[in-house]
């Protein structure tokens, strides 16, 4: 039998006489009409047809989930009342409907008893509009937690995927099939409860509507090949390989140079080779082995799951073992990296800080010992230790260590960067040799400086865990640092506008995203030009070590044999941190200025910035090193981004990869939260399109660059991203500003988060109420 259709009471009453997946609770339904003139027999009848309470009133207007649009929620409904409080209840959701409808009933039922678990099932994932059926629910007895955006776990799988035999969700697969064969296959939203009764557990459907959806849905056999295809790379990749170290593997969004922050989980083509081209390919491998760790150079760092960015997490935590380290260990140490990931997946934006040992902190010695239990040796430990402090004694020392090299190319990039621009070579070689200089002399240091930034953070925070300096300390210290953003910040009261957009107009929110204006393309969509506040002292009050404090550090120091001193040590971790930022800031412009010229280049040839966003950065490299119609190139490979790039928007993908079966069905994980500075704020919630709303907001924005640094401007609350790190960029800034936030919610707590009205945000608690 197939159904049209109705009222949510009429179609669940259609439902009732041939659904053999779910029970449908007893229904008395009211035409709207009927109730004032029909009130006691309307009453009498609820006594007669459904058992004595409590009851639950709903909504079932004809304005509610038609075809085209959802309305869900927008009516009341009224749950757990006894039979007295009918009539009012009645009343209360006919007034609800705030346009009349011949189609409007109000739906009476019993409410459910020992209900254990409920939530809502979708016949297609609402954002990619893939045939995924996704299952958000939450346990215990309340049926509206979920309905309500107050709680909630996600679960998804791939429409004709081999159901798993753990699961709890098989019978409500069954019922979205049933309810798909129902409607014939149009997309489904339906609210499910599962309830005990003695020793089984029994489905019950509670609505079922057309879930709108804004692009037509593919057949579930296109997805499941695109899967296989993913899920057969990531067999390949998990393989024991001869020249890598560590039995198994892993892929993530954000355990190495953070793809996810960057460039998004979705990134348009360009982007996402320009990425890998300036960073993942093969520089960040150079720099690594450099300072001393082992070779990776022949391996990207990022894999492109039909263009979702993932971390090979085996290359990444092989990069981090020091070259000098014997191999056997070197091997067991990579095996204990990835277990302890993979029974840890929260932890995969903090894997330098909760995971491997890339440098010697402080604390060493201490957090090593948990080798023990994994069979490693105290000759072994040692061993380890001994590698890091070598590396460590490398980079650490102020006046010779190897970030001062990597600081020094800076200045040659910005010289040659003047040259370059000042020359008369046209588009394309200077488009070439904009990124050639952004890599040799922007990233390739930047990787080296972000290195040794990474290292100073570490031990700062050895420094706290020791017990030296307390976290308020720490936050002292970080609010002192000085770099570009906070320049950026006063210089934007103090200096001419004209000039102001000379030296920072090249940032762009999106730093490889070529539709993204930079700020001297459209500053008034960045700036408040009438706000002339002064943001003079950010931090009110300074850091300063005391005497005693650098007496412990100096001991430490020493035991440790490490080649520094108090005040020596606190000038390399201040220049480290500040020198990242600012080699960001400079190669950026390289690469800003060679997206400018892409732009130009491409509309002397009729093709809008928009379209040159789907093109792969290899083209340009092919139209300077050949002659050939250049028109031609770019519209083949743009007509292929654009495919490309559709069918990314279909592929949903859990942030951390641990099995092949990940691919077809996972549950989203709730993040482990990176919260910065120890205060507390209650504010309003803005988004980051609200750009007249972000003064005293906590604003969310998914992922922010360098280029976002015009948040602070705006004299913002707080701030909260999906996507981030302990030490990223936007860590380091709210540091600076201090500034409470919250780094790297995840998608789940970011989704929530991100749609309350007002939030209170308790960074030194960490914990965040919904308020409003």
């Amino acid at each position: 039998m197939r159904l049209n259709f109705s009222t949510k009471a009429g179609t669940l009453s259609d439902l009732k006489k041939i659904l053999g997946s779910a029970r449908i609770a007893p229904m008395v339904i009211i035409a709207v009409s009927e109730w004032p003139r029909n009130k006691e027999i309307i009453l009498k009848k609820i006594a007669d047809e459904l058992s004595v309470g409590p009851y639950i009133v709903r909504s079932s207007s004809g304005a509610e989930d038609t075809e085209k649009t959802s309305n869900a929620g927008a009516f009341l409904s009224v749950p757990d009342i006894n039979f007295e409080e009918l009539g009012p209840a009645i009343k209360n959701v006919i007034s609800s409907y705030t346009r009349p409808n011949p189609q409007d009933e109000v739906l009476i039922q019993p409410m459910l008893r020992n209900v254990i678990r409920s939530g809502v099932a979708f016949s297609h994932d609402p954002n990619t509009c893939s045939p995924y059926r996704v299952i958000n629910w939450t346990e215990g007895s309340d049926t509206s937690a979920v309905t309500q955006g107050q709680a909630g776990r996600v679960w998804q799988i791939a429409a004709g995927a081999p159901i798993p035999e753990d699961t709890l969700f098989s019978p409500i697969l069954e019922l979205v099939g049933e309810l798909l064969d129902v409607f014939e296959d149009r997309p489904i939203d339906c609210e499910f409860a599962v309830c005990r009764e003695g020793e089984s557990e029994v489905l019950w459907l509670l609505q079922v509507r057309p879930l709108v959806l804004p692009l037509e849905s593919e057949l579930p056999e296109s997805q499941l090949n695109r899967l296989e295809i993913i899920k057969q790379k990531i067999i390949t990749g998990m393989k024991p390989n001869p020249f890598l170290m560590g039995k198994r593997n892993v892929y993530g969004v954000m355990p190495d140079w953070n793809p996810a922050e960057i460039i998004g989980i979705r990134p348009k083509p360009l982007a996402l080779s320009l990425y890998g081209e300036l960073i993942t390919d093969s520089i960040w491998a150079y720099q690594r082995n450099n300072y001393g760790y082992r070779n990776l150079r022949s391996y990207p760092l990022m894999l492109s799951f039909y263009g979702l960015p993932y971390i090979d997490v085996r290359v990444s935590f092989n990069s981090f073992i020091p070259a000098d380290l014997d191999e056997k260990v070197a091997n067991r140490l990579v095996d204990y990296y990835i277990d302890k990931l993979v029974n840890r997946p929260l932890l995969h934006d903090k894997v330098e800080f909760e995971i491997v040992w890339s440098c010697y902190t402080l604390d060493l010695p201490t957090r090593l010992n948990e080798l023990r239990e994994k069979g490693f040796s105290r000759e072994e430990q040692t061993a380890i230790a001994d590698s890091l402090r070598r590396i460590t004694n490398r980079i650490l020392d102020f006046k010779k260590g190897l970030w001062r090299i990597d600081a020094a190319k800076i200045a040659i990039l910005k010289a040659r960067r003047s040259s370059l621009m000042e020359s008369n070579l046209g588009p394309v070689e200077n488009i070439y040799w904009l990124l050639e200089d952004a890599k040799r002399y922007g990233t390739l240091p930047f990787a080296g400086l972000a290195r040794a930034g990474f290292m100073a953070v570490q031990i700062l925070r050895s420094i706290v865990d020791i017990g030296i300096f307390t976290k308020d300390d720490y936050a002292k210290f970080m609010a002192s640092i000085s770099t570009v953003s906070k320049r950026m910040a006063k210089d934007r009261v103090k200096m001419e506008r004209s000039d102001f957009l000379r030296h920072y107009g090249h940032l762009r929110p999106g730093t490889y995203e070529i539709t993204s204006p930079r700020y001297d393309e459209d500053p008034e969509l960045y700036f408040d030009w009438t706000n002339t506040s002064s943001l003079e002292e950010v931090s009110s009050e300074p850091f300063a070590m005391n005497d005693e404090q650098a007496k412990e550090i100096a001991k430490l120091l020493k035991s440790n044999s490490l080649k520094s001193d108090p005040i020596e040590l606190f000038k390399f971790i201040k220049s480290a941190i500040e020198l990242r930022e600012e080699a960001k800031f400079e190669f950026s412009q390289n690469l800003s200025d060679a997206l400018a010229l892409m732009i130009e280049f491409a509309s002397s040839k009729g093709i809008p910035r928009e379209d040159i966003a789907y093109c792969d950065i290899e083209i340009f490299q092919k139209l300077y090193s050949q002659a050939t119609k250049s028109e031609d190139l770019l519209l083949r490979s743009i007509s292929d981004g654009k495919a490309q790039y559709a069918e990314a928007l279909r592929v949903s993908l859990p942030p951390v990869i641990t099995e092949p079966d990940d691919v077809m069905f996972f549950e989203w994980p709730i993040a482990s939260p990176n919260y910065i500075t120890q205060k507390k704020v209650i504010a309003s919630v803005a988004n980051i399109e609200d750009g007249d709303q972000l003064k005293g907001a906590i604003v969310c924005i998914s992922n922010a660059d360098p280029g976002f640094d015009w948040l602070f401007s705006h004299e913002i609350a707080g701030l909260i991203t999906a996507w981030g790190g302990a030490n990223s960029h936007m860590a380091i800034r709210a540091g600076e500003f201090g500034l409470p936030a919250i780094i790297g919610a995840g998608e789940v707590l970011y989704s929530r988060w991100s749609s309350a009205k007002v939030l209170e945000l308790d960074c030194a608690a960490k914990r965040v109420e919904i308020l409003v």
